[in-house]
């Protein structure tokens, strides 16, 4: 691709040197010289004298003319002689034509896409083995960027092909970009509209994307599993979530339920689903602390909100999530809740992970982000207000820290 570049930087420097060059060249092309002109001319009124046709006096008139004539003719020729230096001028001016392309390119040129593009292409293979495997070094914000990169191109240069749309679906949810990850899975689902696995992920990001509208179509795909599939957990574990979004605590609370009797005695996840159960039936920390494993990790933030926040957004929702420093913009655990006001209470732990293998316990380092969000979705607007942490380290599992939000 560079010499393609250069081909094209070498084709505007010919053009350039030859709109420079070529006018000088083309007037240079004269048969006679302005003093040979002259003695031609000055010739014929001789002859025109002697041979009597010319009167002394008339000659002398047309002489005196024909050298005024002569004389302006030199001074233009010196006007439009080039200096001596006229090599380094034309040069200079190339070189400054050359400056100008090269600035311009490198603001608005395209290399840089077509760099990554290529690097794209080269390791699609690499990137879906580290995505979906796990294998080799975890892939940060870059390298989910240029995977998107190499799934689009596949798609555009062979067709529809429903496992690159479901890739390009799950890269997309985990940069934060969720309607195209709905967008994705939808066409996914069009050519297999039946897998699971794919179902899951649709559903995942519809709720993430909020709305009753969403969420309704969120249940109905974690419905069609659970008609194939009653004891999906990942399923049932969804319809909780669901149920949680629209304030149906009591499904919620059966559905939480129902997963726990599905679960080992020694599945990591029962602590999960019993803090959850917790939340819902208002039991005491205390009792969930008993079934909460002692090394869990949990975020507990006291957040302090701006009555005025409360008065003029009473339709807004209250966002709380902690993301990864440095890696996927994806939140390692979030929350949703209704617009407060005052000193309000919020614990994250691992049980308010947006994906599966993606929770508190992938990162060190992180930082606690509380957002109003004006439309009450989350798709991110100029008036939203939002605090952010200062980053933090977990060199303990529980976590406390105060944040404020206020206009």
């Amino acid at each position: 691709m560079i010499w393609q570049i250069v081909a094209g930087a070498a084709v505007m420097f010919a053009l350039s040197a030859l709109f420079i060059f070529w006018p000088r060249k083309a007037s240079a092309q004269n048969h006679q010289t302005p003093a040979q002109l002259f003695e031609e001319r000055l010739q014929l009124l001789v002859l025109a004298r002697d041979a009597g046709e010319l009167a002394e006096q008339d000659f002398s008139s047309a002489a005196a003319e024909l050298k005024d004539q002569f004389l302006e003719q030199e001074q233009k020729a010196v006007l439009y002689q080039q200096p001596k230096h006229k090599v380094l001028f034309h040069s200079s001016l190339v070189v400054f034509v050359l400056v100008i392309v090269g600035v311009i390119y490198s603001q608005n040129g395209h290399y840089r896409e077509l760099a990554d593009w290529e690097l794209a292409q080269q390791n699609l293979a690499t990137y879906g083995q580290r995505a979906l495997l796990g294998e080799g070094e975890p892939m940060n914000e870059r390298d989910m960027q240029l995977f998107s990169l190499a799934l689009r191109t596949k798609l555009d240069k062979e067709g529809d092909d429903a496992v690159a749309w479901m890739l390009l679906g799950r890269v997309w949810m985990t940069l934060g970009m969720l309607e195209e990850s709905v967008e994705s899975f939808e066409r996914a689902l069009k050519l297999m509209p039946e897998r699971t696995p794919l179902l899951i992920s649709y559903s995942q990001a519809l709720i993430m994307l909020g709305g009753d509208y969403n969420l309704a179509k969120a249940g109905q795909s974690v419905a069609k599993v659970l008609m194939k599939e009653p004891d999906n957990i990942d399923a049932v574990s969804l319809m909780a979530l669901i149920a949680h979004e629209r304030g149906d605590n009591e499904q919620a609370i059966s559905a939480w339920q129902l997963l726990a009797s599905s679960l080992d005695a020694d599945d990591p996840r029962l602590a999960v689903v019993a803090e959850r159960l917790a939340e819902l039936t208002g039991q005491t920390a205390a009792a969930t602390a008993e079934v909460v494993a002692e090394n869990e990790r949990s975020i507990t933030l006291t957040l302090s909100i701006a009555d005025t926040l409360a008065t003029d957004f009473p339709d807004a929702s209250l966002f709380v999530f902690a993301r990864a420093i440095g890696g996927p913009p994806l939140p390692l655990a979030a929350k949703r809740l209704p617009m407060q006001s005052g000193l309000v209470t919020i614990n994250l732990s691992t049980a308010d992970a947006m994906q599966p293998g993606w929770d508190l316990t992938q990162s060190e380092q992180i930082e606690v982000v509380a957002r109003i969000a004006i439309s009450g979705t989350v798709e991110r607007s100029a008036q939203d207000v939002e605090v952010v942490s200062a980053p933090l380290r977990f060199e303990q599992p529980h976590l406390t820290l105060q944040l404020t939000l206020e206009p």
